[in-house]
């Protein structure tokens, strides 16, 4: 009955669906698991078939009817002048005009693919394709999205090996594959070396709600929020882990404190379901 509602409250505070379809066993062992250019993107044979698939994607989409008619003719004048582009430079500039437009739009998936033709630094590439897999309702298209991401975010973690952001959302890709371990061991990893990473603790803290294992829960949320008082979204998620490990009084309490200081519409309906049920 909880897990629905769990995951309509990830959607309305912008957190990633995809980690409620894991398999309960993920979790469960995390302990044990710690023993660029534009020509190179359409030269290259293995990404193809991907840009095939997303250029069919964004055309589908364009004439879907969705995108309000003005919009849908700047996009195509916007395309049409990226093709028949004379140099590099004028190409970059539609691309990068034609992401912000569908960035507007959270066609996340089609900016990434723009931001890609567009830019240079893997880093910036690697998040907005780790945000479009976030936010991929459709289970092959997040498992493309994240092959993207890995490819590269792990060219900044070789370059960088300590840039421990590019490594949670590596780590969250893999977490979602058929490899989730190693997505938790590199979570777990990142903890270990800086115990009070905000991200990793509250990735940990989902994972953990996700495999039932609420204590787990509780234990990373309460110490992400002693570092960061004002991580409104762990407060709910503690909250709710307190709530499904029988401490009702003080799910309760903490359910009340978030209804009085946040002004979110959609957490605060989740927040007022959840007192509802513990009245």
């Amino acid at each position: 009955m909880l897990k629905p509602r769990i995951i309509l409250a990830v959607v309305a505070i912008a957190l990633v669906i995809i980690f409620f379809s894991l398999p309960k066993a993920v979790v469960d062992n995390e302990n044990d698991s710690m023993e660029n250019g534009v020509d190179a993107v359409e030269d290259s044979s293995n990404s193809e078939s991907n840009s095939a698939t997303s250029a069919n994607e964004m055309m589908s989409d364009l004439h879907s009817g969705n995108i309000p008619k003005e919009v849908r003719e700047d996009i195509e004048r916007l395309r049409n002048n990226y093709l028949l582009a004379e140099n590099q430079e004028n190409s970059v500039i539609f691309a990068d005009s034609l992401a912000s437009v569908y960035r507007d739009l959270n066609r996340l998936d089609s900016a990434a693919k723009y931001i890609e033709l567009s830019q240079k630094d893997n880093e910036l590439i690697g998040n907005a394709y780790y945000e479009a897999f976030s936010f991929a309702a459709d289970v092959e298209k997040a498992e493309r999205l994240a092959v993207k991401t890995r490819e590269y975010l792990q060219k900044v973690l070789d370059s960088e090996p300590t840039n421990n952001s590019a490594k949670i959302k590596l780590a969250m890709t893999y977490v979602s594959s058929d490899n989730p371990m190693k997505g938790i061991s590199m979570l777990l990893e990142v903890v270990e070396e800086d115990p009070n990473n905000e991200e990793a603790l509250f990735n940990l803290g989902i994972l953990s709600i996700q495999s039932g294992q609420y204590s787990k829960a509780i234990e990373r949320f309460e110490k992400l929020l002693g570092q960061h008082p004002e991580n409104v979204q762990a407060e709910f998620y503690l909250a709710l882990s307190l709530m499904n490990n029988g401490q009702k009084a003080k799910a309760k309490k903490l359910f009340t404190e978030i209804k009085n200081k946040s002004n979110d519409e959609q957490l605060l309906a989740a927040v007022e379901s959840y007192l509802n049920e513990l009245e």
